[in-house]
């Protein structure tokens, strides 16, 4: 019964207060269809408008004699709006064999012919049927199949003109390779339909293709960085494919990023830390801006602040408990080497004589409190900076250390060394601010820190990131970089990736270890950079001059991704949840806490 027959109570007598509102409702109800639907639709014999777009669908009409692999790769990486269908109607091989014992044949015949009347022979004839025999083997060895082929592309633009001119570059790159393609004329709408991800071969313009060439249309041939397993990094800017990626999966786990002041290079790297932690991966973080504060707050770690009137110490004295597989004299040892190169970095430089004094008045510090090569220091409390000062006091020609040295024992630096360590990195996400250390002091404080998540790391084995955002602080100083380089090239023992982060990428590569750091890192994310620091990063990572300008062209958040042998270029992308927890932009940062507030009051 219609609409209308209902109203008018034709056929049957229906209430029309029941049937009107309902009939009103189904009548301006949306599908799909609707809401994807273009505003306009007109089909002209060689494109399609589509209200704000035009659209062009051509097909593949010829393929040359040889193919190349991978030919269809330089149109699907085109940085272009189009689409592409390739449909594959397998044929029945027993019906192909027949027409192709004739066409032997015949062949064949031609070629008789030729001799028989004493004609040259035709280099083409015996190619042909070379092939054909070639091929029909296969085939009846079931080595080679045949297929009907057809690939429509369809393009898209603003303007005819903008249409014509991707049109002629697609038509540049395929003809360049002896394939040529042909315009839909007058059958644009069809040609649009089996462009269409619904799988309907409207146009039906085939070419004969076995499996082997057939091999070589294969889509998916861009470089892409898409695995089984790891975290999602960013997107393919080429082709919008997913960057999945697992760092323990490579020869080392460790990375470096470098962007300029804004570029995004925090955002990526706490993008990276919230999405690991999901995989059972424990995150330590050196920060050196405050900036991973909120993000520590989220997913409930620990954070630490290390300044000179913080609550939170780190004993340099420290020892760790040496493995199963240790000599407890070589930590020992290890130990006093770095802790002279502290002393070296605290106390701006030592001469051969202050080294050699050092050496030994840490020796004996240690040994004041019962630690030897010789002992079981596993249970005894560390020795201090004042036990040092006191040690160090009591030999000749130390004056000089001794007045510098004071400076952290009892002057106005005292709070920060000399007191036993309190902090406990057992959580799954650790966060040490040095944000309101004194920059003099920030060298020091990244140099311990390392130093007592290096401890922690070789006593307990875990799948570990160490994050270490502003390094160029630490490459500074000649003993903090080797140490960060030793941490580097030792860290997959240990099960540890190391991941360095800078925007000072002069002061980063002017450091002997600097390069060095950069080789011993599997993966490299490159962001926007400045005009000032790009020729140093192009000749350092080989950049073609494309590479080199779309990093100076990048927006927020993009740049190139190298893992292992690939490269690609990324787009980084978040959740609205992720941006919320991870953003560093202040106008973001107010919103959120002005949105807590208001919460809070009410």
């Amino acid at each position: 019964m219609s609409f209308l027959d209902k109203i008018l109570g034709k056929k049957e007598e229906v209430e029309i207060s029941t049937i009107l509102p309902q009939e009103i409702y189904e009548a301006g109800v949306l599908e799909l269809k609707d809401i994807i639907a273009p505003s306009a639709f007109k089909i002209s014999p060689k494109e399609i408008n589509l209200g704000g777009k035009v659209a062009r669908t051509f097909f593949v009409i010829s393929y040359p004699k040889f193919i190349s692999d991978n030919w269809f790769s330089p149109v699907i990486n085109l940085d272009k709006e189009f689409d592409i269908s390739i449909f594959v109607h397998p044929i029945e091989t027993s019906k192909i064999l027949r027409q192709f014992q004739k066409k032997v044949a015949e062949v064949q015949s031609q070629i008789m012919s030729r001799e028989k009347k004493g004609i040259v022979r035709d280099p083409g004839l015996d190619a042909a049927y070379r092939n054909l025999e070639e091929l029909r083997d296969k085939l009846q060895q079931a080595q080679e199949k045949l297929f009907d082929v057809g690939i429509y592309i369809t393009i898209y633009g603003d303007t005819l003109t903008e249409l014509d001119k991707v049109e002629s570059e697609i038509r540049a790159i395929l003809e360049s390779k002896l394939i040529y393609v042909r315009p839909a004329l007058f059958q644009q709408e069809q040609g649009f339909k089996s462009a269409l991800p619904i799988g309907d071969d409207q146009l039906k313009v085939h070419s004969k293709l076995n499996s082997s060439p057939l091999s070589s249309i294969f889509p998916f041939v861009s470089s892409d960085l898409t695995s089984d397993k790891g975290i999602l990094y960013g997107i393919n800017r080429h082709n919008s494919s997913l960057i999945l990626f697992d760092r323990f999966s490579l020869a080392n786990y460790n990375s470096v990023t470098f962007a300029k002041s804004g570029a995004g290079k925090s955002y990526a790297v706490k993008l990276e830390i919230l999405r690991s932690l999901m995989f059972d991966v424990d995150v330590i973080v050196i920060d050196p801006e405050r900036e991973f504060n909120f993000l520590a707050e989220s997913v409930g770690g620990r954070y630490f602040d290390i300044s000179l009137s913080s609550q939170h110490h780190i004993n340099p004295f420290d020892l760790p408990a040496p493995r199963e597989d240790e000599n407890p004299a070589n930590v020992l040892r290890s130990q006093i080497i770095n802790l002279v190169g502290l002393f070296r970095i605290m106390l701006g430089g030592l001469t051969p004589e202050e080294d050699a004094i050092i050496d030994k008045a840490i020796s004996e510090t240690y040994a004041l409190k019962d630690i030897t090569v010789d002992s079981d220091f596993t249970n005894i409390d560390p020795p201090l900076l004042s036990d040092f000062e006191m040690v160090l006091s009591g030999m000749e020609g130390t004056e000089s250390l001794v007045q510098k040295i004071s400076k952290y024992t009892v002057g106005t630096w005292s709070g920060f060394l000399n007191k036993p360590t309190n902090v406990d990195i057992n959580k799954k996400f650790v966060v040490f601010s040095i944000r309101d250390m004194e920059d003099e002091l920030r060298p020091v404080a990244m140099y311990i820190i390392t130093h007592y998540i290096w401890n922690a790391v070789r006593k307990e084995l875990k799948k570990r990131l160490l994050v270490v955002d502003e390094a160029w602080q630490m490459m500074r100083s000649e003993d903090a970089a080797s140490f960060l380089f030793g941490m580097a090239k030792r860290g997959r023992k240990y099960y540890l990736g190391l991941a360095t982060i800078t925007q000072d990428v002069d002061d980063f590569l002017k450091s002997p270890y600097g390069l060095p750091i950069i080789t011993n890192s599997s993966i490299q994310l490159l962001l926007k950079q400045s005009p000032t620091t790009i020729g140093l990063l192009q000749q350092t990572f080989n950049l073609t001059d494309e590479e080199k300008y779309l990093l100076l062209e990048s927006d927020l958040g993009e740049g190139i991704f190298f893992a292992g042998l690939k490269h690609v270029a990324i787009k980084i992308i978040a959740s609205y949840t992720e941006d919320q927890i991870i953003t560093s932009d202040p106008s973001q940062l107010l919103a959120i806490k002005k949105a807590k507030k208001e919460l809070a009051d009410a």
